[in-house]
């Protein structure tokens, strides 16, 4: 568990990035952070990609549907003008802002306001998301959390797409996405290839031939 660094006299910002795949825990973890902050007295506050309204239209809210309020912005560059006086930074889904979120991050940690950050590392096709790889590299602390593999139970790495839909950004749930480790991922849609069993016609036919 990420336990909040302690520093003697005067601190400076940072930047932690919490990273996974889809139901792995990040914005549990982020929404965790965030509360802990604001029971230590710190002000705080909290970013999501106005284009998320999975679950609400302005607040973060986490698959087993904790949440905090928090303000849907356009563009990255809407955060540093929403964060003056504030010491807690955060932002979810961050793998959905542009490329100017890596250095709207650098300028909050340089004015000494914590920043904690949430998002996909890889998109549907295995492949580094939007601004995350930037901020991994920047990032003072780095957390990857892990989910569970919808198929094998090993800990999942990937998000695999149920759907033939090959747009980079689609919004969805456990009805359009997957966990799944490297194996099952690279295996394809592995529930074709799964027997299917016989309707009630069929195996009464079977078993009178």
């Amino acid at each position: 568990m990420f336990l909040e660094p302690y520093f003697k006299g005067q601190r400076s910002g940072w930047i932690e990035v919490i990273c996974g795949s889809m139901f792995s825990g990040k914005t549990e973890e982020l929404i965790r952070r965030l509360k802990r902050a604001k029971i230590a007295g710190q002000d705080v506050e909290i970013f999501k990609p106005a284009v998320d309204t999975r679950y609400h239209d302005e607040e973060v809210v986490s698959h087993d549907s904790n949440s905090i309020p928090s303000r849907p912005v356009h563009t990255a560059k809407a955060i540093l003008e929403l964060s003056d006086d504030v010491s807690v930074v955060g932002i979810d889904e961050a793998q959905f802002f542009d490329y100017d979120l890596t250095e709207v991050c650098e300028e909050l940690a340089k004015r000494g306001v914590r920043v904690i950050i949430a998002g996909l590392d890889m998109d549907f096709q295995g492949k580094p998301f939007g601004p995350i790889p930037n901020l991994l590299a920047v990032a003072e602390y780095i957390t990857k959390v892990h989910a569970i593999c919808h198929h094998c139970g090993n800990l999942a790495t990937h998000s695999y797409r149920l759907s033939a839909n090959k747009d980079r950004v689609m919004l969805g749930e456990k009805d359009t996405y997957e966990a799944r480790c490297r194996s099952c991922y690279g295996m394809g849609n592995i529930l074709d290839l799964k027997p299917k069993p016989l309707d009630k016609d069929k195996e009464e036919k079977t078993l009178f031939d």
